[in-house]
């Protein structure tokens, strides 16, 4: 397995968010490493997504990658900018080759088993489930991961508190995908303490977890 998605396993949650004010970046990040979770997936939905990977990676603190990826150009300026993985909502031939020939790591979005069986031709191991529940949640990555023994999914969509311990728990999840974390409203608002204690109540929640084999790995960034 990539030694990205190594530490990502030893994390067990990727936040999610989409950035509109770079100025909210600091804080942010300070938010992300009180809380003990020192990784972030900043989506391309808005106009300041390049300018927030950078900002968020130059230090080196925060393991950074890219979401909503949906173009070869996007996935590009993105590892300009810093980012360390790629996440895509579905599997783009073009960005994975992209990805691979870079050397980054790289999770596109898949719900069927033919998704599967292309992103697998690719030599990819580890894939993100999306969108989560709305497509049948832990039953289905079971069901449908069954057949390719070797294969690791990031689940993303519809994860929540009362779930994600459902998917943790599952020898076929390495992490899930978090919006609840870092909601849009609460950085308008500038609600950092309160990101702050989602992020640490997350923490101590998947500690509970039966997975992550990797130990306590939370303060390497990789």
């Amino acid at each position: 397995m990539n030694n990205v998605f190594k530490k990502i396993e030893s994390l067990k949650i990727i936040p999610v968010l989409s950035i509109k004010d770079l100025n909210k970046v600091d804080p942010l990040k300070n938010s992300l490493l009180e809380g003990g979770l020192p990784c972030i997936e900043i989506t391309f939905r808005t106009k300041n997504a390049i300018g927030a990977i950078k900002k968020m990676a130059e230090t080196g603190d925060i393991l950074v990658g890219a979401g909503t990826v949906l173009t070869k150009g996007d996935a590009k300026a993105a590892v300009d900018a810093g980012a360390k993985f790629i996440v895509s909502p579905g599997l783009d031939p073009e960005i994975v080759e992209f990805c691979i020939d870079k050397g980054i790591a790289i999770a596109p979005g898949v719900c069927t088993p033919t998704d599967i069986t292309i992103a697998l031709n690719f030599g990819l191991k580890v894939l993100k489930f999306f969108p989560a529940e709305a497509s049948g949640g832990i039953a289905t990555i079971e069901a449908m991961g069954a057949p390719f023994s070797n294969l690791k999914f990031i689940p993303t969509g519809g994860i929540k508190p009362s779930n994600i311990l459902d998917y943790l728990n599952s020898p076929k999840v390495i992490a899930c995908g978090g919006s609840w974390l870092v909601k849009s409203e609460l950085i308008e608002k500038n609600e950092f303490k309160t990101i702050t204690k989602l992020i640490s109540e997350a923490v101590a929640l998947t500690e509970k977890s039966e997975g992550g084999i990797y130990g306590n790995t939370k303060n390497q960034i990789c």
